[in-house]
């Protein structure tokens, strides 16, 4: 493979000066520019198209606009549209690293798979806030690793912020579903079942923003729980019990705050050498007291809100023979 069989999906929605550092980074690549970049505008308000021109002379680039009907089907239209014969998609607020490119043809040239996807990192200019959730969002000691632990190279599901999908791949699916969030972990599940194979390439790493405050991280990792049930009823075989870890914790965290008003403080001093683990794991990694502190407030909105959306979904879904789709209306798009 070559840079010329690439071709970047980009969704984008009131975000331009978001397509500004991107497409920065593209320029900025260790790699002929011979690629191709498509931007899906998804029916914004706030437009991206002339920034887009500004780089016309720069990359290959493609601007498109549709009505709105969310990423999923914004990445489905970029990639009928795409001339490359490999879609690597990505989120607007990612950043690319110079050898992002480099990482991804060494390791597919090296062993093809039909989908890949690579991990996300927190770059020096982000904010201590976005620091502090990217440490709750990767870290071992939170999510177990799942967007991007290196003991997790093979039979890795993708995450949609950076991932890759051979034209072969997208035709056999027919792409990305309708749910949101879960769409990607729902394709990456039906590309299984159908005998695709998928990895991580721990190199293929972007710097990932995540345009957040404490609510809307909140609402994002909320959404992310209510999509779990759905998928676990639309692939049994992907049930994990671990899947209940945020649940329990925080149920267990509540009870234990309650039990130590009666002096049983043992259960509570369990979550405080975990907060306490939290802390020189992020003040290590950050090398910042004050990032360290907003991490164990950002796992616990995380745990929260995926242990709510989490259990709420499961009661709603197991105590009702009616579609997701009529149970959770707003997680589809129509």
């Amino acid at each position: 493979m070559t840079t010329k069989d690439f071709s970047f999906i980009i969704p984008v929605y009131n975000r331009p000066e978001e397509i500004i550092e991107l497409l920065d980074s593209f320029c900025n690549l260790e790699c002929e520019k011979d690629f191709e970049v498509i931007i899906v505008e998804d029916g914004s308000q706030i437009m991206s198209e002339d920034v887009v021109s500004d780089y016309l002379e720069k990359l290959h680039i493609s601007y498109f606009y549709k009505p709105n009907s969310g990423p999923g089907d914004s990445r489905n239209f970029g990639m009928q549209n795409a001339k490359g014969n490999y879609f690597i998609i990505l989120d607007s607020d990612c950043i690319l690293p110079k050898s992002y490119l480099n990482a991804v043809l060494e390791s597919l040239n090296t062993e093809y798979v039909d989908c890949f996807g690579g991990p996300d990192a927190a770059h020096d200019s982000f904010s201590k806030l976005q620091k502090a959730i990217n440490f709750s969002m990767t870290s071992f000691i939170t999510t177990g690793g799942i967007r991007g632990g290196k003991k997790q190279i093979d039979e890795f599901q993708p995450r949609s912020f950076n991932m890759g999908l051979s034209r072969e791949a997208f035709k056999a699916t027919q792409g990305f579903g309708k749910i949101h969030p879960g769409e990607d972990p729902d394709l990456s599940l039906r590309l299984k079942k159908l005998g695709f194979s998928t990895k991580l390439i721990p190199d293929a790493f972007v710097y990932h923003k995540r345009r957040v405050s404490w609510s809307k991280f909140y609402k994002q990792v909320y959404k992310f729980g209510l999509a779990r049930p759905i998928l676990n009823m639309w692939h049994p075989e992907s049930k994990k019990i671990t899947y209940w870890f945020p649940t329990l914790f925080t149920l267990g965290l509540i009870c234990s705050i309650v039990l130590s008003l009666f002096n049983i403080i043992v259960f509570l001093s369990l979550y405080i050498l975990y907060f306490v683990l939290v802390f020189i794991l992020s003040c290590i990694q950050n090398r910042s007291i004050e990032i360290a502190l907003y991490s164990i407030a950002a796992i616990c909105i995380q745990f929260l809100g995926y242990g709510i959306g989490f259990l709420k979904a499961t009661l709603k879904l197991g105590f009702s023979n009616k579609p997701a789709e009529e149970l959770l209306p707003n997680m589809f798009f129509k």
